[in-house]
């Protein structure tokens, strides 16, 4: 659902930072997408744990940084000024490896993994836009998270430039990570089972 009252055919970077400081939205290929409402209790759970312990791992092998919601994900064509990106994403967790991808506004560029916990109000977009989005710019890994049904979905990109099939993991197993070796996840503490 487009946001500002004033429409407009393609919305950038430069409107996305217009917007008042109490309003949560996105931008997707252009089209502006509220944030609200608030996640669910259930969902910010999850949410932490999963961020709790990316960043544990993290600390320990100084690899990468994790960025948790809100957190501005710009994906941009290499020439493009930042005024002018038509993708700004807050997903839920990002993982970048490259430091010179962040900045004071956030992030420009890939991130190497995103995590989004799925609610009501995003989970098509999460699963069919951003999905999308997330291959056609080179994420090497794309988890969807179903917090209420405690099953993951793991995309993973192969060398074709593609998504190779998801996997789908239960919340009582363990999960590797691609693109952190020697690093994995225990869906049972995630879900508190």
């Amino acid at each position: 659902m487009p946001l500002p009252s004033e429409k407009k055919e393609q919305y950038t970077y430069a409107d996305y930072m217009c917007r008042p400081d109490d309003e949560r939205w996105e931008i997707i290929e252009g089209v502006p997408y509220d944030m609200s409402p608030a996640p669910s209790t259930r969902h910010q759970e999850v949410s932490g744990e999963l961020f709790f312990h990316i960043k544990m791992f993290l600390k320990e092998t100084g690899s990468c940084k994790v960025f948790h919601a809100p957190y501005d994900v710009r994906l941009s064509e290499a020439d493009e000024a930042d005024d002018e990106i038509v993708n700004v994403l807050q997903p839920d967790i990002a993982v970048i490896c490259d430091p010179s991808k962040i900045d004071e506004r956030g992030c420009r560029g890939v991130p190497d993994w995103i995590i989004e916990v799925l609610s009501p109000h995003t989970a098509s977009r999460d699963f069919i836009q951003k999905r999308s989005l997330y291959e056609k710019y080179g994420v090497r890994e794309y988890w969807l998270v179903h917090p209420l049904d405690c099953l993951v979905t793991v995309f993973v990109l192969g060398d074709d430039g593609k998504f190779d099939t998801p996997s789908f993991h239960e919340g009582k197993e363990t999960v590797q990570v691609s693109v952190l070796p020697g690093f994995s996840i225990d869906l049972n503490v995630v879900f508190e089972l």
